[in-house]
C-alpha cells in the first residue's frame, strides 16, 4: 500500500470566474486587508508575505470559538496567493467540526481581462460535509463580491 492510498479522500471547491480588470486590480482586492474585509472577512494581522499568520473571526458554534486560523503558504504577484484554514472543534459534528484546509486564488490573464480561480481544497467528508456545502455556496458569491469591489478599484 503507498501513502496516497493512506490519506483520507479529500474534496475541493472551486469557483471559476472572469472580470474586466487587470490582474493587478484583482490582486489589490485579495491582499488588502481592508478590502478583503468588504468581501469576506476583516482578516486580523493580514500581509501578503510567506509564513505569516494571521486570523479570520466568524460564528461561534458548541466547543469552536469561531476563529479561523490562517497561514501565507505562498504569494506570487498578480498571479497566486494560497494559505492554510484551519478552524473547528473536535467536539462538534456538522458546521463548527474541525477543518484543516488550504485557500488559493491563481490569477492568469484572459481576453479582456483577469480569469480568477478560487480553490479551497482538503474537506474531508463526511466528516467536513456541512462545511464543504456551506462554503462552496459561499465561495460563489464572495467571489462575486472580489468582482463588485475591484469595479471601484479601477
Amino acid at each position: 500500500m503507498n501513502d496516497a492510498a493512506l490519506k483520507p479522500d479529500t474534496h475541493e471547491i472551486v469557483v471559476d470566474e472572469v472580470f474586466p480588470h487587470q490582474p493587478e486590480t484583482i490582486w489589490k482586492t485579495l491582499t488588502t486587508a481592508e478590502l478583503m474585509g468588504r468581501w469576506l472577512m476583516m482578516p486580523e494581522g493580514f500581509e501578503p508575505i510567506e509564513g505569516k499568520r494571521f486570523t479570520y473571526q466568524t460564528t461561534p458554534a458548541g466547543g469552536w470559538d469561531g476563529t479561523i486560523h490562517c497561514e501565507v503558504l505562498e504569494v506570487k504577484p498578480n498571479e497566486r496567493l494560497s494559505y492554510a484554514w484551519k478552524g473547528g472543534h473536535a467536539d462538534n459534528t456538522g458546521y463548527g467540526s474541525p477543518l484543516d484546509t488550504v485557500v488559493t486564488f491563481i490569477l492568469s490573464r484572459a481576453e479582456n481581462g483577469t480569469r480568477l480561480r478560487l480553490v479551497h481544497s482538503g474537506f474531508v467528508l463526511p466528516k467536513n460535509e456541512t462545511a464543504f456545502q456551506k462554503m462552496g455556496e459561499g465561495w460563489k458569491k464572495v467571489v462575486k463580491n472580489i468582482g463588485a469591489l475591484a469595479s471601484g478599484e479601477d
